[in-house]
């Protein structure tokens, strides 16, 4: 009942802003809220997935969570903060510790889903994980969205 009224508001506050001359801003005010997670490990290989994610982001008008399991900060923020203002893609940046496939799994069930998770490569998952969680079959079970697995194919 609460997202049917949530819903019920926003669509007559579009109508408002369109009656009033501003039809971008009611459009706006329409959109899903769409979202795709970029998991990262801090390694080398995390321009590729991130190009990849930022187009998704670009072709079905979402926003990017940015999720950086590694261990201490990184200057990935301030690498990627350029391209994503230029391309209009909003962002959330999310710093963790440990296992990424745990943490990927922690973020979707807390939060209202993403559209899908992208990942730069298989192999990176397992980082940081106990051999008990390293079977990347029985553990994406769990996962509740699409997984994009981008690797480099030059280094293949």
């Amino acid at each position: 009942m609460k997202k049917l009224l949530k819903t019920f508001e926003n669509t007559m506050a579009a109508a408002a802003f369109a009656e009033a001359g501003e039809p971008e801003t009611a459009r706006e005010m329409l959109k899903e809220n769409r979202k795709v997670l970029l998991a990262l490990s801090g390694e080398n290989d995390d321009m590729n997935a991130f190009r990849h994610a930022l187009n998704l982001c670009k072709r079905i008008n979402a926003a990017l969570e940015i999720l950086h399991v590694s261990e201490g900060k990184s200057g990935l923020l301030n690498t990627f903060k350029s391209d994503l203002h230029k391309n209009g893609v909003r962002y959330k940046y999310i710093q963790e510790e440990g296992c990424i496939k745990e943490q990927i799994l922690n973020h979707t069930n807390k939060n209202s889903g993403p559209l899908l998770v992208v990942v730069e490569s298989s192999e990176k998952l397992d980082i940081n994980c106990r051999k008990a969680k390293k079977d990347l079959n029985e553990f994406w079970k769990n996962l509740k969205c699409p997984l994009v697995v981008v690797s480099d194919l030059a280094k293949a």
